[in-house]
């Protein structure tokens, strides 16, 4: 039987777990890693052989790790941080922290939802128009000067009315697919179960959705679960004709075989927000006029990004109160 004494020490030691010391992993956005620095005390990982000195030296007194998904925090780490009971996105993207081990160990994940969805879903519709229409080859092509040595352009193709397929029918494709709908584009979406009530036609894999449209968008979160999603099977059924736009993870598209069916004109093109390694991008791809690239901004505006750092240091301060985080990862 549990004396009060005992639950009043268990209590007191939960507080003084969550009073411990927050780490940063990672850069962030400057704001938010002056913040994290001048408002929390934060300490900082540091890379190569100092972290293992720095492990040993702080890590039992860490409670909240703050971190993107760019570097997130993987399963090694976390056996360093005993104490460690939060994990802090700031971003929506969580795919490089191992989340399994964290809920196997008591910890909450959290990342920021819902505060970047209108920009990367217009990012998307921004790389829809600049990829069919090519936008920027256009305006490299005046830049460079032949327009007068070479005369008009090649003919594109319009993007009202087109077949638009989205993988990842989450709160980013849905504003993606309400977007397009002004285009008059028939919309349809894979996920991994169909939603129902949705006014959007389902279907049943990545392959049987990227054969009956024009252009596919991915708009799924990574993961190992989704990793090559978009392969060669399903860039051979969106076919010579089609599009594909990646605002999602770099790691969902086979980027091998993206880059080849780019080269022989096995796809129309590609409007790329995000790469495999970044920022390292295929050398291939740079010199390809039917390919957009981008350095992963689509959440790169600054209401998005100051609504992100919010929310951040909300999750980070609502654990540090009572211990729960005010929008976590729940999957």
């Amino acid at each position: 039987m549990t004396s009060v004494g005992s639950e009043i020490s268990a209590e007191a030691q939960q507080v003084s777990v969550r009073a411990g010391r927050v780490l940063r992993v990672g850069p962030l956005k400057p704001s938010l890693m002056e913040s994290l620095s001048s408002n929390y005390d934060a300490l900082v990982l540091p890379d190569g052989d100092e972290r293992g000195a720095f492990l040993a030296l702080h890590g039992e007194s860490i409670t909240a790790a703050v971190t993107s998904g760019r570097t997130g925090v993987d399963a090694e780490l976390m056996d360093h941080l005993p104490n460690l009971g939060a994990i802090v996105h700031f971003g929506v993207g969580y795919d490089t922290t191992d989340v399994d081990a964290a809920r196997a160990r008591g910890i909450g994940v959290s990342n920021t939802p819902d505060v970047l969805t209108d920009c990367v879903a217009d990012i998307a519709v921004g790389l829809v128009l600049d990829t069919v229409r090519q936008l920027s080859f256009s305006d490299r092509y005046v830049r460079e000067g032949r327009w007068v040595a070479e005369g008009n352009t090649p003919l594109t193709r319009q993007v009202t009315g087109k077949r638009v397929g989205i993988i990842g029918l989450g709160r980013i494709g849905t504003a993606i697919a309400d977007r397009l709908s002004g285009f008059r584009c028939p919309i349809s979406y894979h996920n991994r179960n169909e939603i129902e009530g949705s006014p959007y036609t389902y279907a049943s894999t990545p392959q049987a959705l990227a054969g009956g449209v024009d252009i596919l968008i991915v708009a799924a979160s990574g993961g190992a679960g989704t990793k090559h999603l978009v392969d060669s099977d399903v860039l051979d059924a969106l076919g010579p004709q089609g599009y594909l736009i990646n605002v999602a993870r770099g790691s969902v598209v086979d980027e091998e075989a993206l880059v080849s069916y780019l080269s022989d004109g096995r796809l129309a093109g590609a409007g790329l927000d995000v790469f495999a390694d970044e920022p390292r991008v295929p050398e291939t791809l740079l010199g390809l006029d039917n390919v957009v690239l981008l350095p992963h901004v689509g959440s790169g505006t600054i209401e998005t990004r100051a609504a992100m750092q919010a929310l951040t240091l909300e999750n980070l301060d609502q654990f540090l109160a009572d211990g729960t985080l005010t929008t976590p990862v729940t999957r």
